[in-house]
């Protein structure tokens, strides 16, 4: 991931090499935090429904119950997570870092799911890496947004509308593509045809929300 300025100076205001003449880190942001929200809701539009699969369509075959469960604690994780995140950030690591790591440990936690059909333990332990990871980066990515503008920026309002685009986008777009992938019988199909297992179009499915934070992480 292609370092964002986190500290303004008097040099900021006048770059306008970034999305509508704003600053080039915001491009970098915008589409970090796009991938992140577009990992975050992939996950959520078919993890319950992986859970509950039989084994025989590729899922773990769980009641409703321990499904729920799960799912309840994950979200909750993602949203408590931010705290020691943040606390890392200020004490140890900085922004940029603590995002940097964030989206590291993100992407490795959709991979250890997407192969998960090695060990069950990938897949609980995939979950609590996209849980550490998005809280080192949802608490210190907005804050490196705010640090691209001086204070007298007049950009710094649209700024933050154009990132907070990228959430919108990121989250419409993965259910679709991520569903698309985990349950749709024409990607299912296009597997047979390749040899592959058909039932481990899951697996795409998770893997999908992966990919997208390697492309967070390298643009």
């Amino acid at each position: 991931m292609r370092a964002a300025n986190v500290a303004p100076t008097s040099d900021t205001s006048l770059d306008a090499s970034g999305i509508g003449g704003h600053p080039r880190g915001l491009t970098t942001l915008f589409l970090t935090e796009f991938w992140e929200r577009f990992s975050y809701y992939g996950m959520r539009a078919i993890l319950i429904l992986y859970m509950v699969a039989p084994a025989a369509g590729g899922g773990l075959e769980f009641t409703t119950e321990r499904a729920t469960y799960i799912y309840g604690l994950y979200t909750s994780s993602v949203y408590f997570t931010p705290i020691v995140g943040g606390w890392l950030a200020d004490k140890f690591l900085g922004a940029r870092r603590a995002v940097f790591w964030g989206v590291v440990v993100i992407a490795l936690g959709h991979f250890s799911i997407a192969l998960s059909s090695i060990g069950a333990w990938l897949f609980f332990g995939g979950m609590g890496l996209i849980a550490l990871g998005t809280g080192l980066l949802k608490s210190n990515i907005s804050t490196m947004v705010g640090a691209l503008y001086s204070d007298d920026d007049r950009r710094r309002d649209g700024g933050f509308s154009i990132f907070y685009m990228g959430i919108n986008l990121g989250s419409f777009s993965a259910p679709i593509v991520c569903g698309f992938l985990a349950q749709s019988d024409s990607f299912r199909g296009f597997l047979s045809g390749m040899g592959l297992a058909p039932e481990s179009s899951w697996h795409w499915g998770f893997g999908a929300a992966g990919v997208g934070m390697v492309f967070g992480l390298i643009q």
